[in-house]
């Protein structure tokens, strides 16, 4: 995605202290796609000790379709970009894909304006959250994606509430989701496939999980 398109203007998410506009919330996307690259074979490993392990080339897939999703559309808004990623990952297989395809979703239909505020931002995740645990059918605990999405959500929320700018609560996410994926590698798994190897999957992270909570840090570059 680089060199085209509204991300050459090089500016990084938290360089938005109001909220995100169309060139911000692209670039969160690119470094996401950068930091996403750099673990992959790592997330794979872990998908491996508790699953199928295809998660991290699943993954790497849909953010391919997601850079030439956006490329080819050149969005105008930063729910727009949401969007786009979304859609590259819905056309994902595996499961994990578009489950995170519906959780984007959820970021990018609260708004369409040309900032993207904290509090649509929060708004959005909980939205997506509530999805993906609705279809999903996981709770906090059973050792999935939604163990980092959930504490995003409630770090958010405070943060909103506390009158804090975008930089700041994304920060705060990124720690909860952080410690929130952390916790997963002493939980039996209930739901995905790695409850299928019962307590095999102790002591392995959950790839999902650290996944948020990368592309939560991510919004820092």
């Amino acid at each position: 995605m680089t060199g085209e398109g509204p991300v050459a203007d090089e500016r990084r998410a938290e360089d938005q202290p109001g909220g995100l506009d169309v060139v911000s919330a692209w670039a969160w996307v690119e470094a996401f796609h950068r930091r996403f690259s750099a673990d992959a074979a790592e997330l794979g490993d872990l998908d491996r000790r508790a699953g199928d392990g295809d998660f991290g080339n699943n993954i790497l897939a849909a953010l391919r379709r997601v850079r030439a999703r956006l490329e080819q559309t050149q969005p105008t808004t930063p729910g727009a970009v949401f969007l786009g990623v979304s859609h590259g990952f819905l056309n994902t297989g595996g499961t994990s894909g578009p489950l995170f395809g519906l959780w984007f979703r959820g970021i990018g239909r609260v708004t369409d304006g040309p900032v993207l505020t904290l509090a649509q931002l929060a708004a959005g995740v909980e939205a997506g959250t509530a999805t993906v645990q609705r279809l999903g059918k996981a709770r906090p605990g059973d050792k999935t994606m939604v163990d980092a999405m959930v504490p995003a959500v409630g770090a958010l929320a405070a943060a909103v509430a506390d009158g804090l700018d975008l930089p700041d609560g994304v920060a705060l996410a990124a720690e909860a989701a952080r410690g929130g994926a952390l916790a997963t590698e002493s939980l039996r798994a209930r739901r995905g496939r790695a409850s299928y190897v019962g307590d095999v999957a102790r002591g392995v992270l959950d790839p999902g999980a650290l996944t948020v909570a990368l592309f939560f840090d991510s919004c820092r570059g």
